[in-house]
């Protein structure tokens, strides 16, 4: 009896800790600061940019995973082509607001709020900041791309 009782209270311990580390996000696996539960762009389709010149949403059966993050498609030849090139079709910046990051933070961005510059997706937190983006646009964009790499692997509450 004394035998299955350390056996038991090591198996808990163990349990405990894991679950302690999954509860305070240890153990999240992160796609810069994104959970990979919360697709990336919201759930909108990166393909449909491209093709459709307009956001669409994706949905639970076409499936793709790029960075650690998930894209939801609206059609599997969307997600075919994403696969074939996912470089083409991703957001720039792991689909946070491109303004945000230009001035070296994380904010979410509003899909809706999106524009292709030299076949590159952006999107803005919202119409007001994309106004804001839109004046000063290349000078941002540059920022933004040599921020990104400092601030690609933190968490948005770490900036």
């Amino acid at each position: 009896m004394k035998a299955v009782f350390k056996r038991g209270s090591r198996f808990f311990a163990v349990v405990s800790l894991l679950v302690a580390l999954f509860a305070n996000g240890a153990l999240a696996n992160t796609n810069n600061g994104t959970e990979i539960s919360a697709p990336v762009m919201s759930g909108y389709d990166p393909v449909a940019y491209f093709e459709a010149g307009k956001p669409v949403r994706g949905n639970g059966y076409h499936t793709a995973t790029y960075n650690g993050g998930t894209y939801l498609f609206e059609t599997k030849e969307h997600k075919e082509a994403f696969n074939a090139n996912p470089k083409k079709y991703a957001p720039q910046f792991g689909g946070y607001c491109a303004y945000g990051v230009a001035v070296g933070k994380k904010f979410y961005s509003d899909p809706t709020v999106w524009k292709i510059i030299n076949r590159k997706l952006y999107l803005n937190l919202d119409t007001n900041i994309q106004a804001k983006w839109n004046k000063k646009m290349k000078a941002y964009i540059s920022k933004a791309h040599s921020n990104w790499e400092g601030i690609e692997h933190k968490h948005p509450s770490e900036l």
